[in-house]
């Protein structure tokens, strides 16, 4: 197989690790200022939350799959 056996669980461990560290970070630390006019101060909770723990589930799963 072209790049390795794991490829797809080596792409959704990385896509979902990304994830969750992302809209962590926003809801933790936002940027100072907005940059532009349309910019929102800080990130909306709920849903950077909601799709940091798919990021979770997405990167632990892979990772069950990469181990066994």
């Amino acid at each position: 197989m072209f790049l390795g056996e794991d490829l797809l669980a080596w792409l959704v461990f990385a896509l979902g690790a990304a994830l969750f560290v992302g809209n962590g970070l926003a809801v933790v630390k936002p940027p100072p200022r907005p940059k532009a006019e349309g910019d929102l101060e800080k990130a909306p909770v709920v849903r950077s939350v909601t799709m940091a723990l798919v990021g979770l589930v997405a990167a632990i799963w892979a990772l069950a799959s990469l181990i066994s």
